[in-house]
């Protein structure tokens, strides 16, 4: 394989490794988000997202990557793409024991992602991959509406009670301190570039500093630190733990048609 479809394939999994943790932990909130019409629509973007890494696994499986379950379920925590922030637990305890999760960790993580998503997948509307352009033209349209749901929690938040601004303030640091493989793109960055696949990693981090800036208060100043780079395969306990809850129905059956 030349170098030219390594870069491509690889960012393919971060795309679709990237959607698939985010819905996990997103489903995970199912029946326990703050009122019945938050749980509803956050099963809803949950659902969708979990569409558009299908899309991407799709993809990846038209280029000889292996059928689109198996990329999804069985491949080990090491040979995933996904950004470590997406990765973590919702909050403490444990979903099916005590769900005792963090809804400001789920309104910063979805904030955060989803203003970086619709900027990464705009420049693919440009991708040479054309495969690339038309996925990223159809996932948009209803993108827009999961940034806009985020948008609008981290508005009605950051303007709440003292308790519920602290613990947005907390978040956003705690983000701040795992997000830079967010706006990374790996070992293959430049022949991405070269190739025409991505627009310039630089430009694209900018555009989602400006629009953090523009909307979250007390945006941290310093650099966006990263204690490990999933897009290089280095990953915490939590996707262990959710790469097996994840595909725990699957492995009763690989060969079922899901």
């Amino acid at each position: 394989m030349d170098k030219r479809n390594e870069a491509l394939i690889d960012l393919l999994y971060q795309c679709a490794d990237d959607d698939l943790l985010v819905s996990f932990r997103g489903s995970e909130w199912l029946g326990l988000a703050p009122h019945i019409e938050a749980d509803v629509a956050f099963s809803s973007i949950t659902q969708n997202t979990m569409g558009h890494a299908v899309y991407f696994y799709r993809l990846l499986q038209e280029l000889g990557e292996g059928d689109v379950d198996v990329l999804a379920h069985e491949r080990p925590a090491v040979k995933r793409r996904n950004a470590v922030y997406l990765e973590k637990r919702n909050g403490d305890g444990q979903y099916d024991e005590d769900p005792y999760f963090d809804w400001a960790l789920a309104v910063v993580r979805g904030y955060f992602y989803e203003t970086y998503k619709r900027v990464k997948l705009i420049s693919f509307t440009n991708s040479s991959y054309e495969p690339l352009a038309t996925c990223a033209k159809r996932i948009l349209p209803e993108q827009r509406y999961h940034l806009a749901y985020w948008e609008e929690w981290m508005k009605q938040l950051q303007q709440s009670s003292p308790t519920a601004k602290e613990k947005i303030r907390t978040r956003i640091e705690e983000a701040w301190s795992l997000s830079l493989d967010l706006v990374d793109f790996g070992q293959y960055e430049q022949t991405l570039l070269i190739e025409g696949y991505i627009n310039d990693p630089n430009e694209l981090k900018q555009q989602w500093l400006s629009e953090l800036q523009s909307k979250v208060k007390d945006l941290p100043t310093r650099p966006l630190e990263q204690v490990k780079n999933g897009r290089n395969g280095e990953h915490t306990k939590d996707l262990d733990e959710a790469l097996t809850t994840l595909s725990e129905v699957y492995r009763t059956d690989p060969v079922a048609q899901w």
